[in-house]
């Protein structure tokens, strides 16, 4: 064995972690927030917001984030070939809420406007990321779509960020 090896046999079986519990462990890691956009082939714009966000890879430039399978816009994310990526300032904390609701009319408020590539983007963003699908993983009650960056457009200010269930500013 090498030292990157473990000595837990293949056999080995993982105990099980309670729901609650498991959740209340990732609260304690605290993570920036998006909003991720597409449109459907008729033009009709979907979009979730999202803790679960990270850089895959420089070259080339690909991001990840993950989307729950019960998720009003799921099924669009499935078929996309595009995507946006917002990054959220405190300022957006209404419309992360909105973009968070399982049924909410997420683009029927103000807050957003068209990306250089024609997706939907939140306005006075941290950073826009325009992406194209690049795969789609299952994971659980996920899947991680995975994006290769075709597109940055850069804001100022500083990030929201999601601590112990809620939206939390820097200090």
């Amino acid at each position: 064995m090498t030292e990157l090896d473990t000595d837990i046999p293949d056999t080995a079986v993982a105990s099980e972690v309670a729901s609650e519990e498991f959740r209340a462990a990732m609260g304690r890691f605290p993570s920036g927030v998006v909003v991720v956009t597409t449109r459907c082939p008729d033009g009709t714009p979907r979009g979730f917001t999202a803790s679960s966000f990270c850089s895959v890879s420089l070259d080339p430039p690909m991001v990840l984030v993950c989307l729950a399978n019960s998720a009003d816009s799921a099924a669009s994310f499935a078929r996309c070939d595009r995507f946006a990526v917002s990054v959220l300032a405190p300022l957006h904390r209404p419309l992360a809420e909105r973009f968070a609701t399982k049924g909410a009319d997420k683009f029927g408020a103000a807050g957003l406007r068209l990306s250089p590539g024609g997706l939907p983007a939140v306005e006075r963003a941290l950073s826009v990321l325009e992406c194209a699908a690049h795969a789609r993983h299952p994971a659980g009650d996920h899947t991680v779509l995975i994006g290769r960056v075709t597109g940055v457009r850069l804001g100022e200010g500083a990030p929201m960020v999601y601590y112990n269930r809620s939206f939390r500013t820097l200090a």
